[in-house]
């Protein structure tokens, strides 16, 4: 019993005791600290290059749309050049873009053309099949342009992200014609 007395008494006193060691306190929390400062940083750039790749491809649908002139093969290429400043992605990114015609009697989509740069194949039918639940239904015979781009970003601290492939999805109406053309091969 009086070891238990002993035993409670200095467990008391131990927690009304306020002195300590700030150097010591410092050394034991730093580096918790300082790892959810750096975790913090991933998280919001991560979320920050989500947010300037969806712009991009934003923006690269919205000019797509306003073009009444035929697309051609320079043209792809610099849109490629321009997701690739947007994003400033570490790889060369990858874009798709595809005009569609919608036909209302099948409640489905047609590739009228399909166009890419990067590591992606263009678009068929067999694709745009699964794609009247992504896409709003049209009017009959009206078109439609999806761009499609995918960028990779690595965090710049590992804290449990890893390696991403950031995908947008957009798409848009034309704007000053019924259709975007693609001219050349």
């Amino acid at each position: 019993m009086f070891r238990t007395l002993l035993t409670s008494r200095k467990l008391r006193s131990f927690a009304r005791n306020e002195d300590g060691s700030a150097s010591l306190e410092a050394m034991i929390m730093m580096p918790l600290v300082f790892w959810v400062y750096m975790a913090m940083f991933a998280f919001f750039n991560t979320y920050q290059e989500y947010n300037v790749n969806q712009k991009a491809a934003y923006t690269i649908g919205d000019m797509i749309s306003r073009e009444t002139l035929p697309l051609d093969t320079k043209y792809m290429d610099g849109v490629q050049d321009l997701l690739d400043y947007m994003t400033h992605s570490s790889e060369v990114a990858t874009v798709r873009v595809t005009s569609l015609k919608y036909d209302a009697d099948n409640k489905r989509f047609h590739v009228d053309w399909s166009r890419t740069r990067g590591q992606v194949q263009p678009a068929t039918n067999t694709d745009v099949a699964q794609w009247t639940t992504r896409i709003p239904a049209l009017a009959d015979d009206e078109y439609i342009v999806v761009t499609e781009t995918l960028t990779k970003y690595d965090p710049p601290f590992n804290v449990g992200l890893g390696r991403r492939e950031i995908e947008n999805f957009v798409f848009t109406r034309p704007r000053y014609a019924p259709r975007v053309l693609y001219t050349g091969s």
